[in-house]
């Protein structure tokens, strides 16, 4: 009896149809554009290729410390930010940053 139940839920289990799925991306991760540049140096941030975008700037907890709009292709900023680790966000680039 346990051999003849055994036998049919085999057969019932390889014969259900069984459905697959496939992606062709990864939606969830943004692919960073490559024609924004972001350089810290000096106490200044150096934003190329961000003409009319923003810059936000977060501490490591997420609350949001500054906004600055990007108003030419090439520009600098100063960083009046006390010493500490920043993210930094213009566009989809995020960046972190350590100010010292």
């Amino acid at each position: 009896m346990k051999k003849t139940l055994l036998i049919l839920l085999s057969a019932v289990l390889l014969g259900a149809p069984v459905s697959a799925y496939a992606f062709a991306g990864h939606e969830g991760i943004e692919q960073p554009s490559s024609t924004i540049s972001i350089e810290i140096k000096n106490k200044e941030i150096r934003v190329s290729g961000a003409n009319g975008k923003k810059i936000e700037i977060y501490n490591l907890t997420g609350v949001s410390i500054s906004t600055i709009l990007i108003e030419s292709n090439d520009a600098t900023f100063p960083l009046n930010l006390p010493k500490g680790c920043y993210i930094l966000k213009v566009g989809k680039v995020v960046r972190k940053i350590s100010i010292s």
